[in-house]
């Protein structure tokens, strides 16, 4: 499979090795350095995009490769506030998009840890609920959009909840997202319930973005032939 890279730092460089590990070719490497290129490359010359760019260019770079008729596996957060555009012009041009905020494998069973959390705490009014982020230095967004994505599992859940914040201290109908930036820190997402009396915290620590390039490449893998918006509950529900 030829599989065209859009954004290629840390990240890009990891799913390369991964892609190129499972027998892969990579069609192209494109960033900002050089994003000219893409002109040049053929419709047929790529089987799949892979995107994980930086939030300014992830737009462009999706509806680019969503009108040359490439399947595109996006990464890149920062950017949702056009998801509605996006996945409109996926159906328009009969395409196809998958979006994750998070491609680790462990961190989406945190996501339903986190949901299955949320319902069981509904009963119990007297546990606030608050959230703590850390990403190394280099990460641009904040919050995470794996925080975002706990947050809205959160709400999903506590109806009195209706918005999340990006700051430690939150009105009754809010979640505090804490975000952190520290050294090289891949990523860790805490979601705590304090009450007067005790604590109840759950934490997914990734090692290393291995876990995360993996899972893009899995995607990548699985998404071609196939039409819509998809995510990561379909490729782990559907074969």
């Amino acid at each position: 499979m030829n599989i065209l890279l859009l954004g290629y730092g840390k990240m890009g460089k990891a799913i390369e090795q991964i892609a190129l590990e499972r027998g892969h070719q990579i069609a192209g490497r494109i960033d900002i350095s050089n994003r000219a290129d893409l002109d040049q490359l053929t419709d047929d010359a790529v089987d799949v995009v892979i995107e994980f760019s930086s939030p300014e260019a992830a737009v462009d770079n999706i509806r680019y490769s969503l009108k040359r008729g490439w399947p595109v596996v996006s990464g890149t957060t920062g950017w949702l506030s056009h998801r509605d555009e996006i996945e409109e012009l996926c159906r328009t041009q009969n395409g196809a998009f998958f979006y994750a905020s998070n491609y680790s494998i462990g961190v989406n069973l945190f996501f339903q840890l986190n949901k299955v959390l949320a319902s069981f705490m509904r009963k119990y009014p007297s546990y606030r609920v608050s959230m703590t982020e850390i990403h190394h230095t280099e990460k641009k967004d904040a919050p995470s959009g794996t925080a975002i994505t706990l947050a809205e599992g959160i709400m999903e859940h506590l109806s009195q909840k209706t918005r999340w914040i990006n700051q430690t201290t939150a009105a009754d109908n809010e979640v505090a997202i804490e975000s952190l930036r520290e050294g090289t820190v891949p990523g860790t997402h805490t979601v705590r319930y304090d009450s007067d009396v005790d604590r109840i915290e759950i934490t997914h620590v990734a090692h290393s973005r291995q876990g995360f390039a993996l899972g893009a490449v899995i995607a990548a893998e699985w998404l071609p032939g196939r039409t819509g918006v998809f995510g990561m509950n379909d490729l782990l529900t559907n074969e």
